[in-house]
């Protein structure tokens, strides 16, 4: 019976740490959409709010539930811009 407390407790942590990293997951593509949206208007951005939230994401999944995410660069989100345009 310890063994089934066990497993239900790891699936548990296994599911919060999936919650939560689609909560963040949604709060990255935000900080992206803005991003892209101040740069093709020629507005000046940041993307220290999308790597925020990618460090985070990071951390979860150093367990290994979840993917890493690539930290953005300014030059990524112009390209990214620039593809749009074309």
């Amino acid at each position: 019976m310890e063994v089934h407390k066990a497993i239900t407790a790891h699936s548990k942590k296994q599911q919060a740490a999936v919650v939560e990293f689609l909560k963040l997951e949604t709060q990255r593509e935000a900080a992206i959409e803005a991003a892209v949206a101040l740069c093709q208007n020629g507005q000046p951005f940041s993307v220290d709010a999308i790597n925020a939230v990618t460090r985070e994401i990071n951390a979860f999944a150093k367990d290994g539930v979840v993917p890493e995410r690539k930290y953005v660069t300014p030059e990524m989100v112009q390209e990214y811009v620039n593809r749009l345009k074309k």
